[in-house]
């Protein structure tokens, strides 16, 4: 039996498999980094596509590896490893556990936001894992101190939580269907206030840029604002649809007799519901901007610019990781 034939190792897996200047490539890349079924993967599982995609980058091709298994390695290392640190990620903060976590939790949110303890409730809850989402897809390397996130926690889950409230007083006199968008009006705004908190790092200091070969040449706090803004952008987009196309089906069914007639299938209904709509809205807004963004180096700040043209007078775009 012949073998197959060695894998060259010329395939550039630091890069997606899909070309990411398109919308299509990258909500396929998403649509993989997101898959809910990659938490399912054990820790052998997760340290053996390290090991094949550590190899393979440092020019070691494992007998028999294929470019298909190469690609799966890859993903299964993408969404369990920080790309900036090469550390494991906290389960429940990486990609694929946005849709089974954001299912269940915006499901609640949506079902309990008649009464203000389970607005409280619901919204810490939600914001308490988002701050934990924003803090492992973080973008760069440099570490963030333990007061600096729970200063960061605590103002962003209070900011989150009293807009939900002062939203809430707002509606009393409104229709119910008006009630029922609470919650994504108080989740717009909160994303608004929890991810620059949880990342105020790097607003201060700048993130990591670099050339298209990945040379680092400074940090740059322009890169990181556009970065946030990006991801503030996608994450609201994210929590759209879910957030506002359960509501109109469920006060729809609330009228209906069977609804009426088992009450306790409102929970289990929202929270299918909600789950069909992000297994779409994730990877797809995930999707609206490269993750290795780019801005002219003309958009940077003066002192980054210049120390960029020392090192290479000539170029004109950098590339930086903008988290998600």
């Amino acid at each position: 039996q012949k073998m197959p034939p060695s894998l060259p190792a010329t395939i550039n897996i630091r890069e997606p498999r899909w070309d990411q200047s398109t919308f299509q490539g990258r909500a396929k890349h998403f649509f993989m980094v997101t898959d809910p079924r990659n938490l399912l993967l054990s820790g052998a599982t997760l340290e053996e596509a390290r090991r094949v995609v550590e190899d393979y980058r440092a020019g070691t091709v494992h007998p028999g590896l294929t470019e298909d298994q190469l690609w799966r390695a890859k993903y299964i290392y993408d969404s369990a490893f920080h790309p900036d640190t090469g550390e494991k990620m906290i389960l429940v903060g990486r990609m694929s556990a946005q849709v089974p976590m954001n299912m269940t939790i915006t499901g609640c949110m949506l079902t309990f936001y008649r009464t203000t303890p389970a607005v409280l409730f619901w919204q810490w809850v939600n914001q308490s894992f988002n701050a934990i989402v924003n803090y492992t897809n973080r973008s760069g390397d440099a570490p963030i101190t333990p007061t600096q996130l729970g200063t960061a926690y605590v103002s962003a889950t209070t900011g989150a939580v009293v807009t939900a409230l002062g939203l809430k007083s707002l509606t009393k006199h409104l229709p119910a269907i008006i009630g029922r968008y609470v919650p994504f009006a108080a989740v717009a705004a909160a994303n608004c206030i929890n991810i620059p908190l949880m990342r105020q790092r790097e607003l201060k200091l700048g993130i990591p840029v670099t050339d298209e070969n990945g040379n680092r040449l400074g940090e740059s706090t322009a890169a990181a604002q556009k970065a946030i803004f990006q991801v503030v952008v996608s994450r609201i987009g994210m929590a759209a649809p879910a957030m506002a196309i359960p509501p109109v089906i469920m006060n729809m069914l609330e009228k209906r007799a069977f609804l009426k007639r088992y009450p306790y299938l409102n929970a289990p209904l929202q929270v299918g519901l909600v789950g069909l709509c992000l297994v779409f809205a994730t990877p797809l807004c995930c999707a609206l901007f490269p993750q290795k963004s780019s801005m002219p180096v003309s958009s940077l700040e003066p002192e980054v610019q210049d120390q960029i043209r020392k090192k290479d007078p000539w170029l004109e775009t950098v590339y930086f990781n903008k988290g998600l």
